[in-house]
């Protein structure tokens, strides 16, 4: 890959990780609690307990599914640090580039990211 292409991706996955950055902020309370506050909200006028455990579950869910992508994010832009961005992890083979302007994150070729799933 050639460092144009790797700093294409870098300014990429820079500005995707400063936006999960903000989602989490939103989600954990940093934000003025407004994604705590919509939940509350949306219980309240539905008065349920259950309803208010179901939209706290799904704040957790979306705060876990935030913080795994940032994981992506980061171990992408680490790659990319050590010149390795675009080899699948498991076998070397260089990773499609469609595949990585649909996933920028993507550690894995589809052959190894499809056996990684079913395993």
């Amino acid at each position: 890959m050639s460092t144009p292409e790797f700093n294409t991706f870098k300014t990429l996955l820079t500005h995707q990780r400063a936006d999960l950055l903000k989602q989490l902020r939103t989600l954990r309370g940093g934000d003025v609690g407004r994604a705590e506050a919509s939940a509350e909200h949306f219980a309240r006028s539905q008065d349920s307990d259950a309803q208010m455990a179901t939209a706290r579950d799904l704040e957790l869910a979306l705060d876990d599914h935030e913080t795994q992508e940032l994981a992506a994010i980061d171990a992408a832009l680490a790659r990319i640090a050590a010149g390795t961005y675009g080899q699948c992890v498991d076998c070397g083979a260089d990773i499609a580039p469609q595949r990585l302007h649909a996933a920028p994150e993507a550690a894995r070729c589809i052959g190894c990211q499809e056996s990684a799933e079913r395993a």
